[in-house]
């Protein structure tokens, strides 16, 4: 795999920083580009949720890739940069956030950050994944325990570019790891890095609510769920995590 050539545009204030970037994937824009923000006016979690933020106190930011990767495991791109900034905030902080599965930075039962991948089409170009990934460094974020940063975590101030960097340093890895294991090591580290994991949760998806034990991710990224009945795989849903399971650990 060649090194990815990165090239950082930096914002003030945007309305949101995968709206941009998925504008220029869609112009033929080749992978490496990426949008970091101080301040977005209009940032999207998962499922149209609104991102927000006082300015500069997040990581917000934004990044462009064309992998080379079959359908079935685009979801390794989203899962790299995940683990990528996880290993770039232990650098920084000693702070080892965990994964909630699908997209979630967490510490303990606080979250962290978040992710959002958007697939882009574009004429004559492969296809983009657009990875949104924001980070609470110095803001913890409006909702009481339920979120956290670093700054209180850990109690050092990290500059969003800081992390951004060593974030990419650390994806240049795992993308490289992706192409030449096919994936089976980003899914080894994402097994050891899913709080979900041994955990009893209760899942809202788009047809159906089930409560079960999260025993593994399949080859697809699917979490498979144990309920009293069967093992059901959830393609996409929002977890809420009970406790963990006697004789397993998250």
């Amino acid at each position: 795999m060649e090194p990815i050539r990165w090239r950082v545009e930096e914002f003030a204030s945007i309305d949101s920083t995968n709206t941009w970037l998925a504008a220029r994937a869609a112009a033929g824009e080749p992978e490496g580009l990426v949008a970091r923000a101080d301040f977005q006016t209009a940032g999207r979690g998962r499922l149209d949720r609104r991102w927000e933020s006082p300015s500069s106190s997040s990581l917000l930011s934004s990044i462009l890739l064309r992998p080379k990767v079959l359908d079935s495991e685009r979801y390794l791109v989203s899962v790299a940069v995940s683990l990528a900034a996880r290993a770039a905030l232990v650098r920084l902080s000693g702070v080892r956030p965990m994964l909630k599965w699908p997209n979630d930075l967490v510490v303990g039962h606080a979250k962290l950050g978040g992710l959002l991948a958007e697939a882009v089409k574009s004429p004559d170009v492969d296809l983009a994944v657009v990875v949104g990934i924001g980070i609470n460094l110095t803001w913890s974020g409006p909702n009481g325990d339920a979120s956290t940063c670093i700054k209180d975590i850990a109690g050092v101030t990290l500059q969003p570019r800081a992390v951004l960097d060593l974030l990419l340093e650390e994806l240049e890895n795992r993308l490289a790891a992706l192409y030449q294991s096919r994936g089976d090591e980003l899914r080894d580290e994402l097994r050891g890095a899913l709080s979900t994991l041994g955990q009893h949760v209760h899942v809202e998806g788009p047809t159906q609510s089930i409560d079960g034990v999260a025993l593994d991710i399949d080859e697809r990224g699917r979490l498979q769920v144990q309920t009293s009945r069967e093992v059901v795989s959830i393609d996409v849903g929002d977890i809420t995590h009970l406790r963990v399971v006697e004789g397993q650990s998250p």
